[in-house]
């Protein structure tokens, strides 16, 4: 399938995606074929490039002079050929250096990354991008998802970009405004008594009996790299130099995996003017707060899961998984008076 795309200069790019990789097992699996996550271990899996290759072949600097979104990086996201993009204009979100709050919390140089502007209103068109594009390249028609809010939306945007069938299951008390996007998109929405995880059952069940692709968080290797090219506009926007402190809002942790992944990426690559790493402050609502209950209980990647409520112990053992760090090297902001 072949999609207008607002990006030029795509056709003669290069794609580096070499294979997929367990994040626990480290076993590898083909790109080239349809793929979920390990079998043998259940963990995710992470896609790699020749990175090498890359770093003698790219010039940083040029990449910042094509079109602006997140396609413009399309030799480090997992899509090979340009013509199966599927696009709405993500990424490249601005970056606002904030007037009045920054003197009320004393921080001269405090930025806020504008992603409300991103297709659907918020990061996770940036996922969902990436999913559907390497689902549209594998010959993927049906995408199904659960979720309780925004994700939805999001996936029934690209689904309907790219003229596939999409159902979206969430909790019966899901916002009236979530439901009613992804009707207007055109997905089937079901709406299921309980938590996201009754959605994610029904989700599961769906996929093997009707042959639904799921697009749940870490049960396909995509949805990270979408997320990651935050971290690469970061690290572009300050001079290849990262920030000291990301203050990233978390729900199942695939932005934060994702930035994390770009900044040792572009160490790879020999890009970066600056090797330190910033510090990762998580921000989680009380009623989805995984990866808070996981610091608050010194959890390592070995044990995270133990701690939390059932439904939410998948994300947050995956999430430790992947960053490979005990969330003892993390920070938590709680209890914070909104101004």
């Amino acid at each position: 399938m072949s999609l207008n795309k607002p990006y030029k200069n795509l056709t003669n790019m290069t794609n580096y995606l070499s294979n997929l990789r367990c994040s626990k097992c480290r076993k590898t699996f083909l790109a080239s074929q349809q793929q979920t996550f390990c079998q043998d271990c259940s963990a995710p899996l992470i896609a790699e490039y020749d990175l090498q290759s890359a770093s003698r072949e790219l010039d940083r600097d040029l990449l910042g002079t094509l079109s602006k979104g997140m396609w413009r990086w399309q030799d480090l996201l997992p899509v090979q050929n340009p013509d199966q993009i599927v696009s709405l204009g993500e990424g490249d979100a601005p970056l606002l250096h904030s007037i009045h709050l920054r003197p009320r919390l004393e921080l001269a140089n405090l930025f806020i990354k504008d992603e409300s502007l991103n297709p659907t209103g918020t990061f996770k068109a940036r996922g969902l991008a990436a999913a559907v594009s390497k689902a549209n390249n594998l010959g993927i028609h049906k995408l199904i998802i659960p979720t309780a809010g925004n994700a939805g939306g999001a996936m029934a945007a690209y689904a309907a970009r790219a003229g596939m069938q999409a159902c979206v299951i969430m909790p019966s008390d899901t916002p009236r405004a979530n439901v009613e996007e992804c009707r207007i998109y055109g997905a089937e929405v079901i709406l299921v008594e309980g938590l996201i995880s009754d959605a994610a059952r029904l989700a599961q069940i769906k996929t093997k009996e009707e042959g639904w692709f799921d697009l749940s968080t870490f049960k396909e290797p995509y949805r990270l790299e979408g997320k990651k090219i935050m971290g690469y506009e970061l690290a572009e926007a300050f001079q290849w130099q990262l920030p000291d402190v990301i203050i990233y809002p978390t729900g199942g942790g695939t932005g934060l995996v994702g930035m994390w992944k770009a900044f040792d990426e572009l160490e790879q690559l020999g890009w970066l003017e600056r090797r330190e790493r910033p510090r990762m402050v998580s921000v989680q609502a009380s009623g989805c707060a995984q990866v808070v209950r996981a610091f608050e209980n010194h959890a390592s990647p070995a044990n995270s899961g133990r701690m939390l409520r059932p439904w939410r112990r998948d994300c947050a053992c995956r999430l430790a998984l992947l960053t490979g760090l005990s969330f003892r090297r993390s920070t938590i902001v709680r209890d914070v008076p909104l101004p």
